[in-house]
């Protein structure tokens, strides 16, 4: 492989790069002489704040490459914030809880069917040689334990969660309950896109209008900002999602982290993965071979929404409220961090990699131009015009634009400059063109 072909398939990272070090050496400097831009706090800054696009940036990923796009997560952020800020700091049947109680419900049954069918169809198939075990294992399979598992899952979720609703809820409460309300949501995007063949684009825009409307209701209309305050109106626990995971990198960033990791190799390693890009590449090609490109579409969408709930817990921790309108714009930053990581918004082209490159990118470029006191509208400027310029190169369009912008001048070369030399070259093509006609 040549080292042309390695630097291009490789430009993401080198790009990431040079961003750092153009950070390093435009860097501000303290009184004591030391970089303020290498420093640790800041770095873990970066990382802190980049953690919540980039919970979303993920499983936006997964979306864009099976062709979609979800606009609906920032409010499914919004009313996951709300949710979480209710639980943890009023005790009863808040409408949080009313709503947060029946998505845990109905998404532990679901699970629980879901596991155990899978694994009674593995079952079935080492059973293929004896058909009446596998006929048993059939029956049993498609009634009986699934229904029994589910109902179990279902019971042993309530049952941790009810206690809690008489007083407030802990970590490990809204961090169930939260992701599951996501979760359900971004699910119905998937099956009225599915079900109503509907694009992805109006879908989602209709689930977000209705998600902020419904986050609004939820917090009252007297309550644009829910406070949460650990110790105070909140258990003090909450404030380990604050904290450091031993001692080295920030709570959020080791949620994002995980997620990458985890949603990767699936992607990576698991034939989910491989329909995901099927369907992407081409979506009538893979329902002609076997693949069930409904249930992927929503599974996507649906891991969509649970990531979102992950991140609003995040943010809830992070800045001490939930809001019906934390997540403003936040689709189009997570949409911006994909597409700058080299994911193809046409579908069937796109990495877990270049996404957490995408999003490393946008929020070191963040952290210089704040270092720098840069104007936080030339900011946007500044912002927009390289994620112009990153998707160019990405798509490798970028020398078609130049070549467009070139041919005027190469066409100005070929046409006469004057009406004398027009004159001239008409007449030199009707004498060409006569004497080809005369006879000899």
């Amino acid at each position: 492989m040549s080292a042309l072909r390695v630097l291009s398939r490789t430009k993401l990272y080198w790009g990431l790069i040079a961003i750092f070090l153009i950070g390093v050496f435009s860097s501000p400097v303290t009184s004591k002489g030391s970089n303020i831009f290498l420093s640790y706090g800041n770095l873990l800054d970066v990382l802190r704040q980049v953690s919540t696009t980039g919970l979303i940036a993920t499983g936006m990923t997964a979306v864009i490459i099976t062709g979609g796009i979800d606009l609906s997560v920032g409010s499914l952020m919004a009313i996951c914030t709300v949710v979480t800020a209710m639980l943890l700091t009023m005790p009863g049947a808040t409408p949080a809880a009313v709503m947060g109680l029946p998505a845990v419900a109905f998404v532990a049954l679901f699970i629980g069917v879901v596991a155990t069918r899978f694994l009674f169809a593995n079952l079935a198939k080492s059973a293929e040689g004896a058909p009446h075990r596998a006929a048993q294992l059939d029956t049993v399979r498609g009634v009986a334990l699934p229904a029994v598992a589910g109902v179990i899952l279902c019971a042993l979720a309530l049952w941790f969660l009810l206690p809690q609703v008489g007083s407030k809820f802990g970590v490990l409460g809204v961090l169930i309950v939260a992701p599951c309300v996501g979760l359900l949501f971004g699910a119905l995007n998937g099956v009225i896109i599915v079900a109503g063949r509907l694009q992805p684009f109006i879908v989602t825009l209709a689930m977000m209008v209705t998600a902020l409307g419904i986050a609004r209701l939820t917090a009252g209309q007297n309550n644009a900002v829910l406070p949460v305050y650990t110790g105070s109106n909140a258990t003090e626990d909450f404030e380990v999602l604050r904290s450091l995971a031993f001692g080295i990198i920030p709570m959020p960033g080791l949620f994002f982290l995980g997620a990458i990791i985890l949603y990767g190799a699936v992607l990576r390693f698991t034939p989910f993965g491989r329909y995901v890009y099927a369907i992407g590449g081409n979506e009538e090609a893979a329902k002609l071979s076997g693949i069930a490109a409904g249930r992927v579409k929503i599974a996507t969408y649906a891991m969509s929404g649970l990531l979102a709930g992950i991140a609003a817990v995040l943010y809830v921790a992070q800045y001490r409220q939930g809001k019906p309108d934390a997540g403003a714009g936040l689709e189009l930053d997570a949409i911006a961090a994909v597409v700058i990581g080299g994911t193809s918004l046409m579908g069937g082209r796109g990495s877990l990699a270049g996404t957490f490159c995408g999003v490393l990118i946008f929020g070191l470029l963040s952290n210089i131009l704040q270092l720098h006191n840069i104007n936080s509208n030339l900011q946007l400027v500044l912002k927009g015009l390289i994620i112009i310029g990153t998707v160019l190169v990405q798509e490798r369009n970028a020398a078609d634009l130049f070549s467009h912008l070139r041919l005027p001048r190469k066409r100005s070369a070929l046409v006469p400059t004057s009406a004398e030399e027009r004159t001239t070259r008409e007449t030199q093509s009707r004498s060409i063109g006569g004497n080809a006609n005369e006879t000899p």
